[in-house]
């Protein structure tokens, strides 16, 4: 318990949380300000073909859009503080409400990916990075950077044509069933999980076999190999506790990783999740929904940080300790 009563640690939450409000603010002043310096707007979207008739002063009139920026953004943000993120401009739902119908999706895709991406992760960074220079690692690093070579749409579109076109083994779309959840149907996630985790899985184990590597070249994990400790023993009591913070860096940028990954991959293969909704959302100029959503997922990113950051920190003894 006085661990986390610490002053040090108290300090260090205290810091970063407030960092990370302000990143937040900042991140959403940037998403409106890309958001409507974008040519046309909702009410455009809504009118079509009408859309140059003498309504669309009236429909932008309705939905507010003939006030000032600033002004939309303060009243939108002022909305956000009380915990109302306000109203789609297309469907007139609340933007609460559709992240609420979509998060489910987007979540069991998350979730599936990690299941797969985070041990492949460590299993591979501690294989080459403890066999540093070694054929194994030779091998192993040759095959991730050839992985990495590929950006996540290319390889969603070419793991969609192999096994859902040419092969014909895997849904090519993942078409959630009505009123259910991609668990109701776990064929529609594996290309999708596959596309997401190739890159991620490669990029990973690079960086996390550096961080292995070098805790494995330090003095007191020589010396106990020397003293006959098992292999096994040495790299769990010596070796993953020095690279803790660096791998926990690569975890939380491979968070982000993911959360980008799903609005590629959704897009990709149709998946009614939060990445889909925030690219029609784009398209159709609707700035609410954009900067809810884009919030939400800017969120668990810095939220990723922090946690790394505190791992960090807790595995540097002369900050545990209370003041």
């Amino acid at each position: 318990m006085r661990l986390w009563l610490s002053r040090p640690i108290a300090g260090f939450l205290v810091r970063r949380l407030l960092a990370g409000a302000g990143l937040l603010l900042v991140v959403s002043l940037l998403i409106f300000t890309a958001t409507d310096v974008l040519p046309g707007d909702a009410a455009e979207v809504l009118l079509g073909q009408e859309a140059a008739t003498p309504r669309l002063a009236l429909v932008r009139q309705e939905l507010g859009l003939n006030e000032p920026a600033p002004q939309r953004y303060l009243r939108w943000i002022t909305g956000v503080l009380r915990g109302d993120l306000g109203t789609s401009l297309v469907s007139q739902r609340s933007v609460r409400s559709i992240i609420g119908a979509r998060i489910e999706n987007t979540l069991i895709l998350a979730l599936a990916t990690g299941l797969v991406v985070f041990p492949l992760i460590l299993a591979l960074g501690i294989l080459m990075g403890t066999r540093e220079g070694s054929r194994v690692d030779a091998v192993f690093s040759a095959g991730v950077l050839v992985t990495y070579a590929f950006p996540m749409f290319v390889t969603a579109v070419l793991l969609s044509l192999l096994f859902g076109v040419w092969l014909d083994v895997l849904p090519p779309v993942s078409l959630v069933p009505v009123g259910g959840t991609a668990l109701d149907s776990p064929s529609i996630l594996v290309l999708p999980v596959a596309s997401m985790a190739l890159p991620s899985v490669a990029w990973g184990a690079r960086l996390t076999r550096a961080a292995v590597a070098e805790a494995s070249r330090a003095a007191h994990v020589e010396a106990a190999r020397l003293s006959g400790i098992a292999e096994s023993r040495v790299i769990w009591r010596h070796v993953l506790p020095a690279a803790l913070p660096p791998i926990a860096q690569v975890c939380a940028r491979l968070v982000g990783v993911l959360v980008g990954g799903t609005v590629i991959v959704e897009t990709v293969f149709n998946y009614p999740g939060l990445g889909l909704a925030l690219v029609q959302a784009a398209t159709s100029r609707d700035v609410p929904l954009v900067l809810g959503i884009g919030l939400l997922l800017a969120a668990v990113e810095i939220g990723a940080y922090i946690v790394a950051d505190l791992v960090g920190v807790l595995a540097v003894p002369r900050l545990r300790a209370p003041s």
